[in-house]
């Protein structure tokens, strides 16, 4: 199993005061910091990072026993007169070196203007070399080159603005663009110096031109960099991270038996919990319906009541094994030597809806949860659940995650790891089911379990809990609280077993909608267990289709042919957004479309390209009451894809529906976003084979996401005007997620419908962001999101796990280093 590395990832001075020395990394929980020069300890102060780039906010997510520090050291003012600087982690008697470097590396960068070198290329065949980074310094700067007899070359060097780099350099108050970027010709030139000139200090860094150079640099700076690895961290450590540079490949998905020793509980904190005062302390009811229970399992189950590090709660069983029952001895004994422990009888055997019902009846407990009579609850469970009560005390039903565990009880698997509540999950599979707990006044309100949804009378019971508390008053534990023991006709393994359970299971939905005044039918999805909603139209309101589009009149004549040959809904309009097309063919399609089309109209956009503003203003020339943000490289596939969209956009509490699109080559494009994914946003399982159905069937499910791509997104004209359009200021990037974001705000759902499907043929209208005015500009869009949606970024998705990683888009567990 491998231990988390604690490294630093970044280290300078700071610009206005020569002795503050700055480093920010990964640290041990729990452990102070230590500063010594030459054996002699020195002033440092530590504290958690301020984030200041949505990569490092993202990043602390993949830890477990680690946290993101900046620590500050006061250098003395006479530094020349020391070797070394080593700063330790300490605990108690326990030291661990975090970092070290020499006072001569800390006086080339004292006092001197700082920069970094993202970019040095060279291209032979064309005669010409780039360099692409930033600088900063406490006065304005100039930087130049020089040739190598240190000769000023006449090239310009581009400044472009760098949010990031002014956020993390906040203390100088920088107003001028610390990006730079220079193209220049190579020449015979062996090298150049890139000079940074801050009049009273310069920074020059030379820079090799020759392949052999670069190389030979290179080297060297991997060695430097290895050497100072090996000594912190150990040559197992340098050689995985060797062989993942070198194969260019990150470590795979983490098995879950590995991950999961190192997220219970350890024997310490279980006891720390133990010994924990709640000021709130409800009693908690767990109620149990058995049915000829093998005692194995009966009394693992109830031991994991009895190791419970809350103390508080009664077990409530109800046997409805009849008369005869196998049980009732081993009931009785555990009756007489546990108080907590209580037991109805009865003299014919149960259903399980009147069986759970009798357990409810025993109960006292402000708080009721609900077990099976095989399973296990973690020894942590009801504890978490009273630490969330205390820290939101208006929660009414809580859940958590849970796996699976085999018959024996010794290991478990297929965990699933949940999203915060999410109604069109919902409504699509049970993916609360356990552990559910809900107060005591919910089921006075909603009533108990109702036997003629027996096979699906949880999944019943959840909808009216859920109903009556309202979204706001539902707490997701992330945390895996609950082991679900599975035999072999259970449905977890062997669905066909209980086909009624999933007949049940549909009533189930269907009741939900009749209560809240939805119109809909209900079918079986994909696999048992899964449901597919269709919602009944009381009229077909006009959609109005929004197609930017410039010049590329072969991907906009594909996108309109598929939706006028297959799509089975006709009440539509087109708006094309002419964005400054300068090929004569491009017009001469438009007036023949008009022409042959009544429902076409082509509305002139004159600005520069801006994807918020050309949609807005598209939007403004719409008639219908439903707009639908569409690509002009996309095609519809299925003919009922704007019914899909429509009948989910058309319920009161959905502001926009998005679809599930495909690559060219039949791999997933886009399945839902979550914020976090590439450290703003992304796209969830691409390039997930067509077909797959990915984590917990995530793909194929209909839910909530707090985002849709804008590439297909029907949006209600009214959740539209509420949340204000699309903001002009995010131009290129990140206008649909946070449009999505503002129709949450103003308290609209945003559905990933997948039965709504599409090609994406993928921004062939629009080229790379790879010039230096599109990379200024896309840091400037991040800096913009960022300070918008602060509390998203910094808490996380509440549509997506946090035990689950954001490296990639496949929903597989986070790492632990």
């Amino acid at each position: 199993m491998s231990r988390e590395i604690y490294e630093v990832k970044r280290e300078r001075f700071h610009l206005t005061d020569r002795n503050l020395y700055l480093l920010e990394g990964t640290w041990p929980k729990g452990y102070e910091a230590e500063a010594v020069l030459d054996g002699k300890k020195i002033s440092v102060e530590a504290k958690p990072q301020e984030y200041v780039s949505a990569m490092d906010r993202f990043q602390d997510m993949q830890l477990t026993s680690g946290m993101r520090i900046q620590i500050q050291v006061t250098l003395p003012s006479h530094l020349e007169q020391y070797k070394k600087l080593i700063i330790y982690a300490v605990d108690g008697q326990s030291r661990q070196k975090w970092f070290s470097v020499s006072v001569v590396q800390l006086q080339r960068k004292q006092g001197k203007p700082q920069y970094y070198l993202e970019e040095t290329a060279v291209d032979r065949k064309a005669g010409t070399c780039r360099l692409r980074g930033w600088a900063v310094y406490k006065k304005p700067l100039s930087i130049y080159l020089e040739d190598e007899n240190k000769k000023r070359l006449a090239v310009q060097v581009q400044r472009t603005k760098r949010p990031d780099v002014q956020a993390q350099h906040r203390e100088a108050g920088l107003q001028e663009d610390t990006g730079f970027y220079v193209e220049f010709p190579c020449g015979n030139n062996p090298y150049i110096y890139l000079v940074f000139d801050g009049k009273n200090a310069k920074t020059i860094r030379k820079i090799h031109l020759k392949s052999s150079k670069l190389m030979e640099e290179k080297l060297i700076r991997y060695y430097h960099k290895g050497t100072r690895y090996l000594k912190m961290h150990g040559a197992g450590a340098l050689l995985q991270k060797v062989v993942r540079k070198a194969t260019n490949q990150e470590p795979g998905p983490i098995p879950y038996e590995k991950w999961l020793p190192k997220h219970v509980p350890t024997p310490g904190q279980l006891e720390n919990q133990r010994r924990s005062q709640f000021p709130y302390s409800p009693l908690i009811s767990v109620v149990v319906p058995l049915y000829k229970t093998p005692e194995r399992y009966l009394k693992q189950m109830i031991g994991s009541l009895q190791n419970q590090t809350y103390e508080n709660w009664e077990l409530c069983l109800s046997d409805g094994s009849g008369g005869e029952s196998p049980i009732k001895t081993l009931l009785e004994s555990y009756q007489r030597e546990d108080h907590r422990i209580k037991v109805c009888f009865h003299d014919k055997p149960m259903q399980i809806s009147e069986n759970t019902n009798a357990a409810i009846g025993l109960a006292e407990g402000e708080l009721i949860a609900f077990a099976d009579h095989d399973d296990v609850l973690t020894p942590d469970a009801l504890f978490e659940c009273v630490k969330a009560l205390n820290e939101q005390q208006e929660i009414s039903v809580l859940y958590s995650d849970e796996d699976k565990m085999t018959m024996d009880g010794n290991k478990f698997f297929q965990p699933h790891f949940k999203p915060d509540f999410n109604i069109d999950l919902l409504c699509t599979v049970n993916y609360i089911c356990h552990l559910f707990v809900v107060r005591r006044e919910i089921i006075e309100q909603v009533g108990m379990l109702r036997k003629e949804y027996d096979g699906a009378q949880d999944y019943d019971f959840i909808f009216r809990c859920v109903e009556y508390a309202g979204r706001k008053h539902i707490y997701h534990i992330p945390r895996v609280l609950y082991h679900w023991r599975c035999h072999e006709d259970s449905t977890a393994e062997n669905p066909e077993s209980k086909k009624y359970a999933f007949e049940a299971g549909k009533k189930a939905i269907l009741a939900h909608y009749d209560r809240i005044g939805v119109k809909a039918s209900v079918e079986n999805g994909e696999y048992l267990g899964l449901y597919r909603t269709h919602y009944i139209r009381d009229y077909d309101p006009l959609i109005s289709i929004i197609i930017p589009n410039k010049d590329h009149t072969d991907d906009l004549e594909r996108c309109i042919r598929a939706i006028e040959e297959k799509s089975s809904y006709r009440n539509y309009e087109y708006v094309i957004v002419e964005n400054n097309s300068t090929e004569k063919t491009t017009f001469a399609y438009y007036r023949k479309l008009e022409q042959e089309n009544p429902k076409a109209h082509v509305v002139y956009w004159e600005g520069k390209f801006n994807y918020s503003a050309i949609n807005n203003f598209g939007i403004s020339h719409a008639k219908g009451e439903y707009l639908l943000l569409l690509n002009n490289d996309t095609e519809i596939i299925n003919a009922d894809c704007l019914e899909e969209l429509l009948g989910y956009c058309m319920r009161s509490d959905v502001g926009a529906v998005g679809a599930r699109l495909y690559y060219e080559d039949e791999t997933i494009q886009h399945a839902g976003v979550v914020i976090g994914f590439g450290g703003i946003a992304g796209h969830c399982f691409v390039q997930q084979k067509r077909g797959e159905s990915g984590y917990c069937h995530r793909i194929i499910c209909a839910q909530d996401y707090s985002a849709v791509t804008a590439a297909c997104m029907m949006v209600k004209r009214k959740a539209y005007d509420m949340a204000g359009g699309l903001s002009e200021e995010l131009e290129v990037a990140f206008n649909d997620i946070d449009f999505c974001l503002k129709l949450q705000k103003a308290g609209f759902l945003v559905v990933y419908n997948p039965y709504a499907e599409l090609y994406h043929y993928e921004s062939k209208s629009r080229g790379l962001d790879d010039t230096p005015e599109k990379v200024a500009r896309f840091a400037r869009e991040i800096e913009t999101f960022e300070k918008r949606w602060p509390e998203i970024l910094k808490d996380g998705d509440p549509y997506y796990n946090p035990n689950l990683t954001l490296d990639s888009q496949d929903f597989s567990l986070r790492r632990n280093g």
